[in-house]
């Protein structure tokens, strides 16, 4: 089944060319089926290339999804086109009193500073504690997943002595559990960040579940309330070349950045990337949105409790 996406949106034309199935509102309101309704509060810089990478995975499903974007009223974007933003976008006040299946919660540039010094966080932990009376089952990323952890947990998060970049491998502790459906035994994660949470901290909260974590990145993926939250630390959704890019962005700008790990074959950067992930990020968002999302959402999506 297709994604539902908003009218002119760039990325359709992107994954038309990778021959993936995405149709435009007009088209979908002449299906007679209800779509699964996803909000995405994207946070990241360059947002269409954000908006690119969860539409390819979202749309590996056959389940038909209606994708909508939300952002911070309280932050303007310094990267994205403004009138890209006023044509697909809403701020939060907007859909206060929408629900929705799901909802996805992206990585953020701000990291390495406090919580509470983030110019959003008001705003923002307003939006996670709404999640929780109006969406299924919300996939928090990166640093919206340290966020997450610590404002409805308490879990902190430690800052790293050198950033936590490349490719990882990963094992299911529960290899049972619903959004293990269809893994190896090991699998292959991104990250890029200069933070992380430790185990420690999230076993001893007992709300929480550890389904994953890595000898080299340590804790990656976290559940709370019965799948209701998911807390991923690593960045599956990229692209082949985003870690390239991070990569050669950062050394043009003089900072200590070292090659990613595991990433570039033989780890030769002209050679390019070897990609060892996709597989793992497609099964990932399919088994949220099948097992924790369509699942579990009701057919009236007002009772959503």
């Amino acid at each position: 089944m297709p994604l539902n996406l908003p009218d002119r949106l760039p990325a359709i034309e992107l994954l038309k060319e990778e021959n993936i199935f995405v149709i435009d509102n007009s088209r979908a309101k002449h299906q007679d089926i209800r779509p699964l309704k996803i909000v995405i509060l994207n946070l990241m810089p360059l947002k269409i290339t954000t908006e690119t990478d969860l539409i390819r995975l979202l749309s590996n499903s056959p389940l038909q999804v209606e994708l909508s974007f939300m952002k911070i009223k309280s932050h303007t974007s310094k990267n994205t086109p403004v009138e890209h933003m006023k044509e697909f976008y809403v701020d939060f006040d907007e859909v206060r009193n929408e629900k929705f299946d799901g909802m996805i919660i992206t990585g953020a540039p701000v990291e390495q500073m406090e919580f509470e010094e983030v110019n959003y966080w008001n705003e923002i932990t307003e939006i996670f504690d709404w999640t929780r009376s109006h969406v299924t089952s919300t996939f928090y990323i990166c640093w919206a997943a340290q966020a997450g952890l610590y404002h409805h947990y308490g879990v902190p998060k430690y800052s790293l002595d050198k950033k936590m970049f490349g490719i990882f491998e990963h094992t299911p502790i529960d290899p049972l559990h619903p959004i293990f459906r269809g893994f190896d035994d090991t699998f292959f994660v991104p990250h890029s960040r200069h933070t992380e949470v430790h185990k420690e901290d999230i076993l001893k909260v007992a709300e929480l579940t550890l389904l994953s974590e890595s000898p080299q990145s340590g804790v990656y993926l976290v559940t709370g309330r019965n799948g209701r939250e998911f807390f991923v630390t690593g960045h599956s959704e990229y692209s082949p070349y985003t870690l390239d890019t991070e990569y050669r962005r950062d050394l043009d700008k003089g900072l200590p950045i070292e090659m990613p790990c595991n990433y570039y074959k033989n780890n030769d950067p002209d050679k390019g990337p070897f990609v060892s992930w996709r597989s793992h990020a497609n099964l990932l968002f399919s088994n949220w949105l099948n097992y924790f999302v369509y699942q579990e959402t009701p057919y009236n999506i007002n009772e959503i409790q």
